[in-house]
């Protein structure tokens, strides 16, 4: 078995702190990380990055890494044939010779590791990496709640995407990230979505907000008009002598809540009053006497 220096792996000294241990991982595990690196060499840096701090964040690992060195892991099992061996002074104990073996400092005999199973103590299984990913939904898409096939990591995820999903929130689907080792379950895949806009409305939360251009006529007298919601086209009733820039109300005809089947936030609506241009003299006319009329009171 090769030997592996986790402390060169690292970028440390061999009297590194723990809380330098913590800070070099860190910044190799964002650096190689298969979010942002999704080739063969970085996998298997990740991976022995992973290992290293695996050891050398344990106390009682890092220990027997330091004292046996490339045999750490065989430690358990060269302390008992150590304890067997010197109690008859290398002769038969037990129906086993270890007269003849060399323990520690070489390598390890043939004998030795299938008396131990290849020298190693099990190894504790280890959950896989997390990873990452971002998807782009559109605004009416996250309307309604919808499925669509991503390829994530090499894989075709099928999502269900929940009614009223909002911009940089995340989900987690557990068991779709990087595998684990030695039977460790595998890692968590989350998932952040970015929302693109891709109608006319402001969406303030479960609300949504857009302004509505009127006529003059429409302002001063009051009317009807029709205006297209998410939810359809509807009738919208304007008061008379409606100002620029007021607002209105619409309830239940905005955004859909979060899993909350069938309940929607409010619909605001701004008026903006168009001003008729291009006046024949007759139009003109009929303003100034509006005018004088207004002028009297």
């Amino acid at each position: 078995m090769e030997f592996i220096d986790y402390y060169q792996v690292l970028g440390i000294s061999k009297n590194a702190s723990a809380d330098e241990i913590k800070k070099a991982y860190r910044k190799l595990a964002r650096k190689y990380h298969p979010d942002t690196n999704n080739d063969a060499a970085s996998n298997k840096k990740f991976q022995e990055i992973n290992e290293a701090n695996e050891v050398l964040s344990d106390p009682e690992k890092r220990k027997k890494y330091d004292k046996y060195g490339k045999d750490w892991q065989h430690s358990e099992a060269y302390e008992k044939a150590q304890q067997q061996r010197n109690y008859g002074g290398g002769g038969q104990q037990g129906g086993y010779d270890f007269g003849d073996f060399e323990f520690g400092g070489g390598g390890f005999s043939d004998f030795f590791n299938s008396m131990f199973g290849g020298g190693s103590r099990q190894t504790r299984s280890t959950k896989g990496a997390d990873t990452r990913a971002t998807i782009e939904t559109r605004l009416t898409e996250a309307f309604t709640t919808h499925q669509e096939t991503f390829q994530i990591n090499g894989k075709a995820v099928r999502l269900t995407i929940p009614a009223g999903i909002e911009e940089g929130q995340q989900i987690r689907l557990k068991g779709y990230g990087q595998p684990g080792r030695n039977n460790g379950t595998a890692g968590d895949l989350y998932i952040t979505f970015h929302v693109i806009n891709d109608t006319h409305f402001t969406r303030n939360g479960n609300d949504l907000e857009f302004t509505q251009e009127i006529d003059l006529y429409t302002a001063m007298l009051g009317g009807s008009i029709t205006i297209n919601t998410l939810h359809g086209p509807i009738r919208l009733k304007v008061k008379p002598e409606t100002q620029p820039y007021s607002k209105t109300r619409v309830p239940g005809k905005g955004f859909a809540k979060y899993k909350s089947n069938g309940q929607f936030g409010d619909l605001y609506i701004t008026f903006q009053i168009s001003l008729p241009t291009n006046l024949s003299e007759e139009e003109k006319e009929l303003f100034r006497k509006l005018s004088a009329l207004r002028n009297k009171k």
